[in-house]
């Protein structure tokens, strides 16, 4: 009998499960029909809107999952804290105890984006992505979801040809708080021959391989029955363990067909042959490579949501997009990713699969009707900034597209 995995997922369905709505042309207007349910559940949320253009899409992000809750008699209470750069100039660190405090005590957690140039040349430390570290760790989440799907409504945007991108749908579980990221020894030296030095160091636990592998059985067992892990275990240790553990795990699990394949070859087979992968799970850093490179194939990163859960505690809801500076402050940025990950937080952290539902809809619906930021456009759609996106898919939570479609 396969082990009972503990993770702190209300209910574990295909993490990313969008289905096409009917096209429909672009109107100019909706009128707002739908009526509020009278509240019946309450949640806290910690919102950390962080940096770059983190404030513009939480924003947007806010607002969605308030209708949407609305509608399925759901309150939400939100509480705003500082976090990245934004700590670091408010009270000179990444990851203020209070912020992280909040967290903790909240029933989800959303953050925005962090980083920038500004504080690029801060000590370790004191960078933004410090305290993104920090925040996991103190949340004791491990397993992050990384869903990559090619829309219909997008797949010209993607930068692979129609027949390659046309129809992916992959999963990348991606262990969290382990490997080369967290490992120790670390630091700077001098070696024998008196020269300067950095090292890091990949380690990994039969514990937190074991766990992380569960997960992505479990995931893979209620998507297409396929999982291909991912490491380097023709040079690395660290890799040959990871790759015995879960041939080990394996057999836990005989109705899900596992494969294994090197993280160069995985690379290259992403933008090779993309629909041969169903879920893929790897350690912290080949992960979080993989995860990107897949996203370029959905057509812009700004489009991808992730969640991050452990085995209690709150979860971490979040875009994999970066603060993108450049275009901060500008109305230019993609919502749609932070809108996703409101639609992950609803139905990972809290269980609400119908409001959930009502948000993915929503994002088909206004993608139908022909909305796009600059990263999606194409000739024939019409471009909109952050804010008017988040309005067409507010129009879209409150119209009549039903949620079960």
């Amino acid at each position: 009998m396969a082990a009972s995995i503990k993770l702190n997922v209300r209910s574990i369905k295909s993490p990313f499960n969008l289905k096409p709505v009917a096209q429909q042309s672009p109107k100019p207007s909706r009128i707002r029909c739908a009526a509020a349910a009278t509240p019946t559940k309450r949640y806290s949320i910690t919102l950390l809107p962080g940096d770059g253009i983190g404030p513009e899409v939480i924003s947007v992000a806010k607002n969605v999952l308030k209708l949407a809750g609305s509608l399925e008699g759901i309150k939400f209470s939100f509480q705003e804290m500082p976090m990245g750069g934004a700590a670091l100039d408010l009270t000179g660190v990444p990851l203020p105890e209070e912020t992280l405090s909040a967290a903790q005590r909240a029933d989800a957690v959303l953050l925005g984006a962090i980083g920038g140039y500004k504080w690029d040349k801060n000590e370790k430390r004191l960078k933004p992505e410090t305290g993104l570290l920090k925040l996991r760790e103190g949340l004791k989440v491990f397993a992050n979801l990384r869903p990559a799907t090619v829309l219909p409504q997008l797949v010209d945007s993607s930068t692979l040809k129609k027949d390659v991108a046309e129809g992916v749908d992959l999963m990348v579980v991606r262990e969290l708080t382990g490997g080369i990221y967290f490992g120790k020894p670390r630091g700077f030296g001098t070696n024998e021959k008196g020269e300067d030095i950095g090292f890091n160091t990949e380690v990994y636990t039969t514990h937190e391989i074991d766990r992380i592998a569960r997960v992505a059985f479990e995931i893979a067992r209620k998507r297409r029955g396929q999982l291909c892990s991912v490491d380097k275990a023709n040079v690395l240790e660290a890799s040959m363990f990871w790759r015995k553990r879960v041939m080990e795990i394996a057999s836990e699990y005989p109705d899900v067909e596992l494969s294994h394949m090197y993280v160069d070859n995985a690379a290259m087979q992403l933008v090779r042959y993309p629909k041969q992968f169903d879920t893929i799970v790897t350690n912290n850093i080949f992960g979080d490579i993989l995860s990107d490179e897949a996203s370029m194939i959905t057509g812009s990163i700004g489009m991808l949501p992730s969640a991050s859960l452990g085995e209690s505690g709150p979860g971490l809801f979040e875009p994999i997009h970066g603060s993108a500076p450049d275009i901060a402050g500008q109305d230019k940025a993609n919502p749609l990713a932070t809108i996703l990950s409101a639609a992950m937080l609803l139905k990972y952290g809290l269980g609400e699969a119908n409001a959930a539902k009502r948000i993915e809809n929503a994002v088909l619906d206004t993608l139908n009707r022909g909305f796009r930021t600059g990263d999606i456009y194409s000739a024939g759609n019409k471009l909109v900034g952050c804010k008017e996106m988040g309005e067409e898919v507010l129009k879209s939570v409150d119209s009549s597209v039903p949620a079960g479609i």
